[in-house]
């Protein structure tokens, strides 16, 4: 079985994610999740990516980027790489922290753009965490609603024209949250 053929293209648009081995937590604390943001917001810069929105979940993340160059892959292999080594380091323990490489999905319709948005803003809300998504701190959802300044790996604005910036963004979240909790 060979190695699973990653096409990559520049001015790719991508929803990433990975999920723990065996569904085990990828983030033990709350200096794993800073620490695994300061070695994306290092991918980002260097790889010259656009950030447009993540979530990092106690056992997955999801991250939405723009490669301008077709270089997925190779920042995704340190990303995981380094994290997994800070996790087996600072927690004392040995083997796979990933189930396997990360996924992804060229996204290639305004469509799912927008709704990958919703996706990744309302995760910890579905999964129970939190009730609200700006209470979830591991998330893009607080800048991109205009909560508070975004971080310098965080692109805003590609996500608010189509949303009509923060407000809209805030507000197509919260239509779909509202029809969740009536359902």
């Amino acid at each position: 079985m060979g190695k699973e053929h990653r096409p990559q293209i520049a001015d790719g648009l991508y929803h990433v994610f990975s999920r723990g081995n065996n569904r085990a937590p990828i983030y033990h604390d709350e200096i794993d999740y800073a620490a695994f943001l300061r070695r994306f917001s290092g991918v980002v810069e260097r790889r010259k990516w656009l950030c447009h929105g993540f979530c990092l979940m106690p056992n997955h993340y999801h991250l939405f980027i723009e490669t301008p160059e077709p270089n997925l892959a190779a920042g995704m292999h340190v990303l995981n790489l380094t994290h997994a080594r800070h996790i087996n380091w600072r927690h004392r323990r040995v083997g796979h922290v990933f189930q396997g490489p990360y996924r992804h999905r060229l996204v290639t319709r305004e469509a799912y753009l927008v709704e990958l948005c919703r996706y990744i803003a309302l995760n910890p809300v579905r999964a129970k965490l939190v009730e609200d998504p700006a209470d979830w701190p591991w998330s893009s959802y607080r800048a991109l609603a205009g909560l508070e300044p975004p971080p310098p790996y965080l692109a805003v604005n590609r996500v608010w024209s189509f949303l009509g910036g923060a407000e809209g963004f805030a507000d197509f979240v919260a239509c779909a949250a509202t029809l969740d909790l009536a359902a």
